[in-house]
């Protein structure tokens, strides 16, 4: 199978070894054209701002949410996840957003660089076996639309990964752990839809 991984910036390499150590065929995404014969996508972490303005600039995002809206699988993981939201509620006034998932992202919802941390999540849709989350100046979502299934919560409730039909999101970093069962689950949105 091949899966998109926007490579603008951010942590794009990552995910295409994460990609590999589970048998699929990651393609780097630069350009509109690069989107023809991928089956998924996923926006990696990094600088929200700075990737939406470099997709804005190479007439990326339209393409990208004709791609979700055709049912494709998307996925975004911490900066990815702040692209995704309708809604980001500290963000930068000329942040671009992709708009797709009917959530409220807070940015940095966890603090400064320092404040990153790792913890043990509970995710039922992986099994009942913790997964390792890795938090680096995440963001949390805030708000969820009724369509909208919460797939991770911490302890205190706040909400750290969410589905929305073929749309998932992450504040945390799966492709920086060697835990490959988000990849898997990611591609099985794929495998769903055929």
């Amino acid at each position: 199978m091949r899966v998109g991984v926007l490579s603008l910036q951010g942590d794009f390499l990552e995910h295409e070894q994460a990609l590999r150590r589970i048998d699929a065929e990651p393609v780097e995404i630069r350009l509109p054209q690069h989107l023809d014969g991928i089956s998924a996508l996923i926006i990696p972490g990094g600088e929200s701002t700075t990737i939406g303005k470099i997709a804005e600039r190479w007439n990326l995002l339209e393409r990208i949410r004709s791609f979700a809206r055709s049912g494709c699988p998307l996925w975004g993981t911490c900066a990815g996840m702040i692209l995704l939201a309708k809604e980001v509620i500290d963000g930068a006034q000329d942040q671009p957003l992709l708009g797709l998932m009917d959530v409220a992202v807070r940015r940095n919802g966890f603090g400064r660089q320092v404040d990153s941390f790792e913890i043990d999540l509970d995710v039922p849709a992986l099994g009942d076996t913790p997964f390792p989350g890795v938090f680096i100046r995440a963001p949390f979502v805030e708000r969820v639309g009724k369509d909208v299934e919460v797939l991770s919560r911490l302890d205190d409730g706040r909400i750290v990964a969410v589905r929305q039909g073929s749309l998932l999101s992450t504040a945390f970093h799966p492709e920086l752990t060697e835990d490959g069962r988000f990849h898997r689950y990611f591609l099985s949105l794929t495998v769903s839809r055929t």
